[in-house]
């Protein structure tokens, strides 16, 4: 057999943290340890979009499009990887076309090489506008199948989604099994069979969730997969990634050899523990999220959704019936037609599961988005959904059959706009059209800083001196 060298993309500056701390990496604990990201030779650093523009904004007082420029300069010589949530971008709706292409623009403009772009629902029409941007741009398109399981997810449904990614013109497809849901033996049917259907080489995403995610890569890399995530490993394991080290060792002398050095990963492996420890100390990680957990494969629920609902039956103090609520998220997905659980769906899923549980009846309370995915506004999901379902939910509504985003009108000069007072940079605008509420504090506190001006004095100024 001629030897393959396996290409592996890093993922500790994007999905690694947001999985196990909830996207807290600042730009500034990146930057020592950019140097030795950029010599490794990984295929790729996967390190911007995903959550991580929401949480620079929400949480970390930090511009996203600054994080990436910085990152571009510091790692001249590696391919830097965004992930991309199709006509949803890296907000929680669909926006209007002209949107989502001018974002393309200025991402490959500040350093993006590869923007790895999936649909919650698999649906190819809320993918072919992303698609022929990035191409525009000249970026490598890879396209993303979001793996779960269920009735319809058979290997000829996969296969099927493959042949409709090469024809819209990806440059490479991407298993994304987001939670955790593969098994050995399916990966390798999956790869063998994609590869057998499409001419484009393939990526491996998959989590450690549920103790499997080594055993898959080791799999899928025999089974013909390019290029496989991992994350170095402090940051690894849990609700994370394979460790990179590991694996690089695993592949050491054999045909599949990655071609990196272990000792320079070391170095890496020293200033990532110093983080964790930071971050262990803080409560930013959770010691639990690094257990595993075999429940992701019995209710097929994503870790970062775990621990969303969790979070809303606390709110609620009905903590004690999140195992009612994990068995109510398979019926859900079953009534509304099988969608993927990954962001928006996931969250969409969840609430409606969590509403069901708590008010004692099915679909008495119904959340907006709920209603959307049910009426087609998210796109198509993978199975029909009964009639007498859909009318449950939406009444005389009629459910939508074209690309959702066909219904939205150009958008981006209105919101230009909206927020031309704050707009220093020609990407603010896009910040504001992800997160208008969030994107207007953040540049507010940017322009206190500039002016040197206290807000938080002047709050107290006012309570003691009202106007």
């Amino acid at each position: 057999m001629a030897k393959k060298k396996i290409l592996v993309t890093e993922t500790a500056l994007r999905d690694a943290h947001q999985s196990l701390i909830a996207t807290r990496m600042t730009t500034q604990e990146m930057l020592p340890v950019l140097p030795l990201l950029d010599k490794v030779g990984y295929h790729s650093l996967e390190c911007w979009g995903g959550a991580t523009f929401d949480a620079c904004l929400r949480f970390l007082n930090e511009d996203p499009w600054e994080r990436l420029r910085i990152i571009r300069k510091n790692c001249p010589n590696t391919k830097l990887q965004m992930l991309f949530r199709g006509q949803n971008m890296l907000g929680y709706r669909h926006y209007a076309d002209d949107v989502l292409e001018y974002f393309v623009q200025r991402s490959v403009a500040n350093g993006i090489d590869i923007i790895r772009i999936f649909d919650a629902l698999n649906d190819i029409k809320n993918l072919k506008t992303a698609i022929k941007a990035a191409k525009k741009e000249g970026a490598h398109v890879q396209v993303a199948i979001s793996y779960t399981t269920g009735p319809v997810f058979t290997t000829d449904y996969y296969v099927k989604y493959a042949k409709k990614i090469a024809e819209a013109g990806a440059d490479s497809i991407c298993i994304k099994d987001m939670a955790a849901l593969l098994m050995p033996s399916r990966t390798v049917e999956l790869v063998k069979a994609i590869k057998k259907a499409v001419n484009l080489p393939i990526s491996l995403h998959t989590h450690y969730t549920s103790g499997l995610a080594s055993m898959c890569l080791l799999k899928g890399v025999e089974a013909g997969a390019d290029i496989i995530d991992t994350a170095i490993s402090p940051l690894a394991l849990g609700t994370s990634h394979a460790p990179t080290e590991s694996m690089v060792a695993a592949f050491q002398g054999t045909d599949y050899d990655t071609g990196l050095d272990l000792k320079l990963l070391n170095e890496i492996r020293a200033y990532f523990m110093t983080l964790r420890e930071k971050y262990i100390a803080s409560g930013l990680l959770d010691p639990k999220m690094l257990a595993t957990d075999t429940n992701a494969l019995m209710y097929q629920v994503p870790g970062g959704m775990l621990s969303n609902l969790l979070s809303q039956l606390k709110q609620a103090g009905k903590e004690d019936m999140l195992t009612q609520v994990l068995e109510e998220v398979p019926r859900v997905r079953q009534d509304s037609g099988y969608p993927p659980l990954v962001t928006p769906t996931s969250q969409i899923v969840g609430t409606q599961a969590v509403f069901n549980v708590i008010t004692g009846q099915r679909y008495k309370m119904c959340t907006n988005e709920f209603k959307d995915l049910v009426a087609g506004k998210y796109g198509t999901t993978p199975m029909k959904i009964d009639e007498d379902f859909r009318k449950k939910i939406l009444g005389d509504e009629p459910p939508i059959n074209c690309r959702p985003a066909d219904l939205l009108s150009p958008e981006l000069d209105t919101l230009r706009k909206e927020c031309e007072q704050w707009i220093e940079q020609e990407e603010d605008v896009l910040s504001y059209a992800m997160f208008p509420k969030v994107a207007m504090d953040f540049f507010q506190k940017r322009r206190d800083l500039q002016t040197g001006v206290d807000r938080a004095h002047l709050d107290e100024e006012k309570q003691i001196h009202p106007v």
